[in-house]
Protein backbone atom coordinates (compact mmCIF):
# COMPACT_ATOMS: atom_id res chain seq x y z
CA UNK A 1 0.00 0.00 0.00
CA UNK A 2 1.47 3.62 -0.76
CA UNK A 3 0.58 6.82 1.31
CA UNK A 4 0.61 10.00 0.02
CA UNK A 5 3.12 11.60 2.52
CA UNK A 6 1.56 15.38 2.05
CA UNK A 7 -1.93 13.64 2.62
CA UNK A 8 -1.27 11.30 5.59
CA UNK A 9 0.16 14.09 8.08
CA UNK A 10 -3.52 16.17 7.59
CA UNK A 11 -5.77 13.67 7.82
CA UNK A 12 -4.12 12.99 11.43
CA UNK A 13 -3.99 16.20 12.66
CA UNK A 14 -7.66 16.44 11.52
CA UNK A 15 -8.64 13.97 14.13
CA UNK A 16 -6.12 15.23 16.66
CA UNK A 17 -7.79 17.85 16.63
CA UNK A 18 -11.76 16.52 16.37
CA UNK A 19 -10.32 14.25 19.53
CA UNK A 20 -9.23 17.38 21.50
CA UNK A 21 -12.33 19.79 20.18
CA UNK A 22 -14.22 20.52 23.26
CA UNK A 23 -17.47 18.85 23.72
CA UNK A 24 -20.80 20.93 22.73
CA UNK A 25 -22.54 22.80 25.75
CA UNK A 26 -25.02 20.89 27.16
CA UNK A 27 -28.69 22.35 26.69
CA UNK A 28 -30.14 24.16 28.92
CA UNK A 29 -32.96 22.98 31.23
CA UNK A 30 -36.06 24.90 30.14
CA UNK A 31 -38.95 25.39 33.10
CA UNK A 32 -42.00 27.02 32.71
CA UNK A 33 -42.48 28.46 36.41
CA UNK A 34 -46.02 30.68 37.94
CA UNK A 35 -44.29 34.56 38.31
CA UNK A 36 -44.51 33.99 42.20
CA UNK A 37 -41.47 31.46 42.15
CA UNK A 38 -39.06 33.93 40.26
CA UNK A 39 -36.73 35.17 43.04
CA UNK A 40 -36.74 31.44 44.32
CA UNK A 41 -36.05 29.54 41.44
CA UNK A 42 -33.58 32.09 40.42
CA UNK A 43 -31.52 31.69 43.52
CA UNK A 44 -31.85 27.81 43.45
CA UNK A 45 -30.43 28.08 39.73
CA UNK A 46 -27.15 29.52 41.21
CA UNK A 47 -27.22 27.10 43.17
CA UNK A 48 -27.69 24.14 41.28
CA UNK A 49 -25.36 25.35 38.72
CA UNK A 50 -22.43 26.23 41.87
CA UNK A 51 -23.30 22.09 42.72
CA UNK A 52 -22.30 21.30 39.24
CA UNK A 53 -25.37 21.27 37.67
CA UNK A 54 -26.10 22.22 33.79
CA UNK A 55 -28.05 25.33 32.54
CA UNK A 56 -31.70 25.86 33.72
CA UNK A 57 -33.10 28.61 31.69
CA UNK A 58 -36.38 29.98 33.25
CA UNK A 59 -39.95 31.56 31.32
CA UNK A 60 -41.79 33.10 34.51
CA UNK A 61 -45.51 34.48 33.46
CA UNK A 62 -49.08 33.84 35.18
CA UNK A 63 -49.43 29.76 35.28
CA UNK A 64 -52.69 30.14 33.23
CA UNK A 65 -50.51 31.83 30.75
CA UNK A 66 -47.54 28.92 30.54
CA UNK A 67 -50.29 26.03 30.88
CA UNK A 68 -51.94 27.47 27.23
CA UNK A 69 -47.93 27.43 26.35
CA UNK A 70 -47.64 23.66 26.96
CA UNK A 71 -50.45 22.74 25.73
CA UNK A 72 -50.46 24.50 22.39
CA UNK A 73 -46.76 22.57 21.89
CA UNK A 74 -44.11 25.92 23.53
CA UNK A 75 -40.75 23.71 24.32
CA UNK A 76 -40.87 23.37 28.06
CA UNK A 77 -39.13 20.51 29.74
CA UNK A 78 -40.73 21.61 33.29
CA UNK A 79 -43.85 23.38 34.33
CA UNK A 80 -44.57 24.52 37.97
CA UNK A 81 -47.77 25.92 38.30
CA UNK A 82 -49.60 27.55 40.98
CA UNK A 83 -52.08 26.03 41.36
CA UNK A 84 -53.76 22.50 40.09
CA UNK A 85 -56.24 23.57 37.40
CA UNK A 86 -53.54 25.22 35.50
CA UNK A 87 -51.62 21.69 35.76
CA UNK A 88 -54.54 19.55 34.63
CA UNK A 89 -55.37 21.50 31.80
CA UNK A 90 -52.22 21.02 30.84
CA UNK A 91 -52.36 17.25 31.42
CA UNK A 92 -56.12 17.01 29.76
CA UNK A 93 -54.41 18.71 26.60
CA UNK A 94 -51.32 15.45 26.69
CA UNK A 95 -48.42 18.06 27.12
CA UNK A 96 -47.66 16.29 30.53
CA UNK A 97 -45.56 13.11 30.51
CA UNK A 98 -48.10 10.73 32.17
CA UNK A 99 -46.88 10.19 36.11
CA UNK A 100 -44.44 12.65 36.73
CA UNK A 101 -46.74 15.41 38.10
CA UNK A 102 -46.49 15.66 41.89
CA UNK A 103 -46.97 18.48 45.13
CA UNK A 104 -43.52 20.69 45.42
CA UNK A 105 -45.08 23.47 47.16
CA UNK A 106 -47.85 25.52 49.68
CA UNK A 107 -48.24 29.11 49.68
CA UNK A 108 -50.52 31.47 51.90
CA UNK A 109 -52.15 34.34 51.17
CA UNK A 110 -50.79 37.86 52.32
CA UNK A 111 -52.08 41.29 52.30
CA UNK A 112 -49.70 44.20 51.35
CA UNK A 113 -49.87 47.95 51.67
CA UNK A 114 -47.65 51.06 50.69
CA UNK A 115 -45.02 51.07 53.67
CA UNK A 116 -46.39 54.01 56.59
CA UNK A 117 -50.07 53.39 55.27
CA UNK A 118 -51.02 50.14 57.15
CA UNK A 119 -54.32 48.94 57.30
CA UNK A 120 -56.58 49.77 60.07
CA UNK A 121 -56.76 46.20 61.31
CA UNK A 122 -55.16 42.76 60.92
CA UNK A 123 -57.91 41.07 59.20
CA UNK A 124 -60.12 41.36 55.64
CA UNK A 125 -62.42 43.53 56.89
CA UNK A 126 -59.80 46.11 57.16
CA UNK A 127 -59.97 46.42 53.45
CA UNK A 128 -63.47 47.85 53.73
CA UNK A 129 -62.30 50.91 55.09
CA UNK A 130 -62.80 54.25 53.29
CA UNK A 131 -58.85 54.67 53.01
CA UNK A 132 -58.72 52.15 51.20
CA UNK A 133 -60.10 52.88 47.76
CA UNK A 134 -57.49 50.33 45.56
CA UNK A 135 -57.18 47.06 46.13
CA UNK A 136 -55.03 45.47 43.54
CA UNK A 137 -55.40 41.30 43.13
CA UNK A 138 -54.58 38.96 40.13
CA UNK A 139 -58.03 38.70 37.53
CA UNK A 140 -59.54 36.19 39.59
CA UNK A 141 -61.08 34.61 35.89
CA UNK A 142 -57.90 33.28 34.66
CA UNK A 143 -54.72 33.95 37.63
CA UNK A 144 -54.70 31.43 40.05
CA UNK A 145 -53.55 33.96 43.25
CA UNK A 146 -56.90 36.06 41.84
CA UNK A 147 -59.05 33.03 41.85
CA UNK A 148 -57.15 32.59 45.84
CA UNK A 149 -58.01 35.86 46.47
CA UNK A 150 -61.61 35.67 45.19
CA UNK A 151 -62.13 32.57 46.99
CA UNK A 152 -61.04 34.13 50.73
CA UNK A 153 -63.00 37.62 49.82
CA UNK A 154 -65.99 34.92 49.81
CA UNK A 155 -65.45 32.98 52.71
CA UNK A 156 -65.70 36.46 54.32
CA UNK A 157 -68.49 37.79 53.05
CA UNK A 158 -66.88 40.94 51.73
CA UNK A 159 -66.17 39.53 47.94
CA UNK A 160 -69.43 41.79 46.73
CA UNK A 161 -69.01 44.31 49.03
CA UNK A 162 -65.49 45.40 48.06
CA UNK A 163 -65.82 45.02 43.91
CA UNK A 164 -65.70 48.49 43.28
CA UNK A 165 -61.81 48.78 44.76
CA UNK A 166 -61.05 45.53 43.09
CA UNK A 167 -58.11 46.35 40.53
CA UNK A 168 -57.76 42.64 38.69
CA UNK A 169 -54.31 42.61 37.24
CA UNK A 170 -52.41 40.17 34.19
CA UNK A 171 -50.14 38.14 37.42
CA UNK A 172 -49.70 38.37 41.41
CA UNK A 173 -46.30 40.59 40.38
CA UNK A 174 -47.95 43.03 38.95
CA UNK A 175 -50.63 43.31 41.89
CA UNK A 176 -47.62 43.60 44.03
CA UNK A 177 -46.18 46.44 41.60
CA UNK A 178 -49.09 48.39 41.64
CA UNK A 179 -48.45 48.92 46.06
CA UNK A 180 -45.08 49.33 45.27
CA UNK A 181 -45.71 52.09 42.98
CA UNK A 182 -48.59 53.89 44.57
CA UNK A 183 -51.06 52.56 42.17
CA UNK A 184 -53.29 50.58 44.74
CA UNK A 185 -53.45 50.96 48.61
CA UNK A 186 -53.31 47.38 49.24
CA UNK A 187 -52.64 43.57 47.41
CA UNK A 188 -54.06 40.35 47.95
CA UNK A 189 -50.89 38.55 47.05
CA UNK A 190 -48.89 35.37 48.15
CA UNK A 191 -46.28 35.49 51.29
CA UNK A 192 -43.68 34.89 49.58
CA UNK A 193 -44.66 37.75 46.99
CA UNK A 194 -45.02 40.00 50.17
CA UNK A 195 -41.53 38.38 51.49
CA UNK A 196 -39.64 39.22 48.38
CA UNK A 197 -40.34 42.66 48.35
CA UNK A 198 -38.16 45.69 50.50
CA UNK A 199 -40.80 48.53 48.80
CA UNK A 200 -44.50 47.04 50.68
CA UNK A 201 -45.48 46.40 54.18
CA UNK A 202 -46.89 43.37 55.35
CA UNK A 203 -50.48 43.87 56.82
CA UNK A 204 -51.02 40.42 57.44
CA UNK A 205 -51.18 36.72 56.43
CA UNK A 206 -54.22 35.45 55.86
CA UNK A 207 -55.04 32.15 58.30
CA UNK A 208 -55.25 28.46 57.27
CA UNK A 209 -58.53 28.04 56.72
CA UNK A 210 -59.75 31.42 55.75
CA UNK A 211 -58.40 30.19 51.69
CA UNK A 212 -58.43 27.53 49.93
CA UNK A 213 -55.55 25.49 49.86
CA UNK A 214 -52.67 26.75 47.73
CA UNK A 215 -50.41 24.34 45.81
CA UNK A 216 -47.77 23.94 43.26
CA UNK A 217 -47.58 21.32 41.33
CA UNK A 218 -44.53 20.12 38.81
CA UNK A 219 -44.22 17.61 36.11
CA UNK A 220 -42.06 16.74 33.21
CA UNK A 221 -42.93 18.16 29.94
CA UNK A 222 -44.23 15.21 27.58
CA UNK A 223 -42.29 16.84 24.38
CA UNK A 224 -39.50 17.26 26.87
CA UNK A 225 -36.40 16.91 24.52
CA UNK A 226 -33.74 16.99 27.72
CA UNK A 227 -36.00 14.36 30.17
CA UNK A 228 -32.79 13.34 31.71
CA UNK A 229 -31.45 16.67 33.23
CA UNK A 230 -35.03 17.77 33.96
CA UNK A 231 -35.32 14.73 36.08
CA UNK A 232 -32.13 15.93 38.00
CA UNK A 233 -33.20 19.49 38.60
CA UNK A 234 -36.35 18.48 39.90
CA UNK A 235 -34.47 16.72 42.07
CA UNK A 236 -32.66 19.23 43.29
CA UNK A 237 -35.64 21.44 43.80
CA UNK A 238 -36.41 18.06 46.34
CA UNK A 239 -33.40 18.48 48.44
CA UNK A 240 -31.82 19.98 51.24
CA UNK A 241 -30.48 23.03 49.36
CA UNK A 242 -33.46 24.21 47.65
CA UNK A 243 -35.64 23.17 50.39
CA UNK A 244 -33.78 25.97 52.81
CA UNK A 245 -34.39 28.20 50.20
CA UNK A 246 -37.64 27.77 49.38
CA UNK A 247 -38.15 28.34 53.37
CA UNK A 248 -36.55 31.11 53.75
CA UNK A 249 -38.50 32.86 51.13
CA UNK A 250 -41.91 32.04 52.87
CA UNK A 251 -43.05 28.94 50.86
CA UNK A 252 -44.37 26.26 52.92
CA UNK A 253 -42.72 22.44 51.68
CA UNK A 254 -45.79 19.97 50.80
CA UNK A 255 -46.33 16.85 53.00
CA UNK A 256 -43.94 14.36 52.07
CA UNK A 257 -40.80 16.33 51.06
CA UNK A 258 -39.84 18.01 54.24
Amino acid sequence: MTYSYDVLPTACLALLLAASAPAPPAPPVLVSAAISLTDALQEIEKAYRAAGGGPVRFNFAASNVLARQIANGAPADIFISADLVQMQYAERAGAIRPGSSYYLLANRLAVVTPPGRPLRGSDASALADASIRRIAIGDPAAVPAGFYAKQYLERRGLWQALQRKLLPLSNVRAALGAVESGGADAAIVYESDAAASDRVALAFVVPAGEAPPIIYPAAIVGRSANRDAAERFLAFLRGPEARGIFRRLKFSLYPGIA
